[in-house]
């Protein structure tokens, strides 16, 4: 069986995030979304909203595609993490130059703690690429309208947040 691993804080859940779910899930037969829980990032959901959120997004999309994803929220190493949930792969989302050079030089890290485990990249779909969680919050920290960047359940839930 083919384990990825596709892990981030996902703080929230966006579209861009939903589009690398649904892509990895072509690649592997068990999908495993590491939930990090990164303190020094001062999310602004809790980990156990996150996991909800994400839980909910992928039974819609383990609906359409009939694989298995599994939420699972960590707080070790990311290679740590990998080899406790059997992955053979970690998936990393990429919108643009800038996310490469970070992934890159994680990516040799991992390589050296465990060249056992590949990385491998999938670009965000064109219409997804300028999506990131931080913008996201801000604009809706500041009342836009972020319908066109997260799924209707973390609209709403951001809504909440900030009212």
């Amino acid at each position: 069986m083919r384990i990825g691993l596709y892990p981030g804080t996902f703080d929230p859940v966006t579209l861009g995030h939903t589009d690398i779910i649904q892509r990895a899930m072509a690649l592997v037969d068990r999908l495993v979304i590491g939930v990090a829980v990164n303190r020094d990032k001062g999310p602004l959901f809790s980990l156990e909203e996150r996991v909800a959120m994400l839980r909910a997004e992928c039974a819609a999309i383990t609906d359409k595609t009939g694989g298995e994803i599994v939420v699972h929220p960590f707080e070790n190493l990311l290679i740590d993490c990998a080899r406790d949930v059997g992955a053979t792969v970690i998936i990393r989302g990429l919108r643009a130059v800038a996310d490469f050079e970070y992934e890159f030089q994680m990516v040799g890290m991992n390589r050296a703690l465990d060249s056992s485990i590949e990385t491998v990249f999938l670009m965000a779909d064109a219409r997804r690429q300028a999506i990131a969680s931080k913008l996201v919050k801000e604009i809706a920290r500041l009342g836009g309208d972020v319908s066109k960047f997260v799924p209707p359940a973390v609209e709403q839930a951001l809504q909440a947040k900030f009212q």
